[in-house]
């Protein structure tokens, strides 16, 4: 069958789609092939193990000084209150900016994405010096609570509020509800998809979140895994079949999260960022 101009165009496009795909996969297909040799096999050339190693993954759990199940549950913990907390937060005040009309709103509005033109690093030391005065030093709440608010996530929702018609706050207003009830019941709900879009950008960010944690926890018993996986290559030699065995693991609530979320949070990209 001849193809035309259009359909060798095609052609080409999905061929370097293919490509792209292909280089992203290969990283993520070494590190599971790898987490199942042994330690020995890590530098050989071939991908594929002689035996595969599933007792590589029991031995996560049990390998000397390292506590694999409580870092898991320390940084989902961590990422799911900073999520709930960030799109709480973020929805609230965006609500205020796209549908309440008060005096220097916008000024205001403009001072807090202003914020996002600081680096994290340059917030380090002024939020650690808040949680020495709030005592949350070496705690997760130290790590929960400077991350509560989010510029970002407040003009993300907000771009996506700005979508909805006002004719559905004045039908609101008629019937007797309040400010809340009009948060709640009606904007809320027609603003999922920027809140699932939210939730994903927060959730994987602190989940993979190093520094802060770094500079915050000192007791093992508090690590995340991003921390704790440094103990892979300290507490007994250089483990890298285990150290890929406890990556593959922790990918896992990422992944899962994209692919029931993911309808939701293409359309949350196209809709936030369309004015009007």
């Amino acid at each position: 069958m001849k193809l035309s101009l259009d359909g060798w165009k095609l052609l080409l496009v999905h061929l370097v789609l293919a490509l792209v795909a292909t280089a992203m996969v290969l990283p993520f297909t070494w590190m599971v092939l790898a987490s199942l040799k042994k330690l020995q096999e890590i530098g050989l050339e071939s991908w594929i193990p002689t035996v595969f190693q599933w007792e590589n993954y029991r031995d996560v759990f049990t390998m000397k000084g390292v506590q694999f199940g409580r870092w898991y549950w320390n940084s989902i913990l961590v990422a799911a209150w900073v999520t709930f907390l960030q799109v709480f937060t973020s929805s609230l005040a965006a609500f205020s900016f796209s549908r309440l009309k008060w005096k220097g709103r916008d000024l205001v509005f403009l001072l807090y994405l202003a914020t996002m033109m600081l680096p994290s690093l340059v917030m380090m030391i002024p939020n650690y010096q808040n949680m020495i005065s709030l005592g949350l030093v070496n705690t997760l709440q130290g790590l929960i609570l400077p991350s509560a608010f989010s510029a970002f996530g407040t003009f993300l929702i907000r771009q996506f509020m700005m979508n909805i018609p006002s004719s559905l706050d004045e039908a609101a207003e008629i019937d007797g509800a309040s400010k809340w009830q009009l948060y709640w019941t009606v904007i809320l709900p027609l603003a999922r998809p920027a809140i699932v879009t939210l939730t994903i950008f927060t959730f994987i960010g602190n989940y993979n979140s190093m520094f802060w944690p770094l500079v915050m926890i000192k007791s093992p018993e508090l690590y995340t895994l991003p921390i704790g996986m440094l103990a892979f290559d300290s507490s007994q030699g250089q483990q890298t079949n285990l150290l890929m065995a406890a990556v593959t693991m922790s990918v896992i609530p990422m992944i899962l999260i994209f692919l029931f979320m993911q309808k939701q949070l293409v359309k949350g990209i196209m809709l936030g960022g369309v004015k009007g």
